[in-house]
Order: C-alpha cells, then structure tokens, then sequence
C-alpha cells in the first residue's frame, strides 16, 4: 500500500460519524439470478445505515466499484469523506485510487480477513438475501436490478427500523438530523 502512496485510516465500527457523508462503508456480493451470477456493489452511509449507492454488472472489475463510487458521488456531494472497504483488487487498482484522489476521499481499508470491519455492509447485505432475493428469484440481471432499485429506494432506505437509530428509517434519521438546531462555536 505504502508503495503506491495509499495513506490509509483506521476506522472501526465503534467510532460512529456524527453526520452524514463523513465515512461510507462499500462490499461487493454476488446474486443468483437465473443462470448468471452478477455482481454487486453497494455503499452504505454509516451514520445514517442508507443504501448510498450501488451497481450491479456481471463482472469483478474495477468498473464494478467505480460505478457505485460514481452513483455515490453524484447523489451526496459529499466535502471530504472516508471511503471505508476491504483489501480487494477492485479498491486497491490504481484507477480506484485516482477516483479518490479527484474526488478528496480518504481511503480506509479493513484489516485481512476481518470481516467485522464492514458489519454494517455485511448487515445490509443479509437484510436484501433474506428480505428481497429468498423471496423472489429473478430470472434476470435487469429484473434483479430492478428489484433491488426497489428494495434499496423504496422499502429499506426510507421504511427499514434499524434499533441503532432509535427505530427510525435511514431517511428519517437523516431528515431528523438535518432538522436540529445549530450550534455556534
């Protein structure tokens, strides 16, 4: 990593972001659809748990990751955040590494093997297998991609309960706290 001028920071699943758009949580899966296996990308905000960002291809590439990097940027805007994701080819490529850079990201990698750094994607991830997919097979990558449009947009971003926010939905825990009162230094 130092080779490549990586400069990376620890995050932990215990230090929680005191807003939004300060540190993203990405992982990659595969779904089952049919005859095809395809891929998919997701970025979760980890102060609010909100399904930032995802894409979905029938590759490992680093394009995979790049897209929902893309989707993330262009929905948050976000000043400076930590991009928080494991050690995989896809993160550690140097054109990941230059969309970063561009963008002002600060790169934080899970340590090898620890999969307790990213439990928040993990949690996520679990939650669109047992929620969406047990439920509903589809027989293509565009109705899977379709399907989880719907799952992430219109059912677990704004109606999802998550006990770590207070029993309130990842919308209307960013909404309740773009809502309080300011305070002046």
């Amino acid at each position: 990593m130092r080779r490549f001028g990586l400069l990376l920071i620890w995050w932990s699943e215990t230090s929680r972001p005191q807003g939004p758009n300060q540190t993203w949580v990405a992982d990659l899966t595969d779904i089952l659809t049919g005859s095809v296996f395809p891929y998919l990308a997701v970025l979760l905000d980890a102060f609010s748990r909100q399904g930032g960002a995802w894409a979905m291809k029938t590759h490992l590439r680093t394009q995979l990751v790049l897209d929902a990097l893309e989707m993330a940027l262009w929905q948050k805007h976000p000043q400076s955040v930590i991009h928080h994701s494991d050690q995989g080819t896809q993160n550690t490529s140097i054109a990941f590494d230059q969309r970063y850079r561009r963008a002002g990201i600060r790169p934080s990698m899970e340590s090898v093997g620890d999969r307790f750094d990213k439990a928040l994607c993990g949690s996520f991830l679990a939650s669109q297998e047992c929620e969406l997919l047990d439920r509903n097979r589809c027989p293509t990558p565009t109705q899977s991609q379709s399907a989880l449009f719907g799952f992430i947009e219109g059912f677990y971003n704004p109606h999802r309960l998550h006990s770590s926010l207070g029993y309130h939905s990842p919308v209307e825990f960013e909404r309740r706290y773009a809502t309080l009162p300011t305070i002046p230094n």
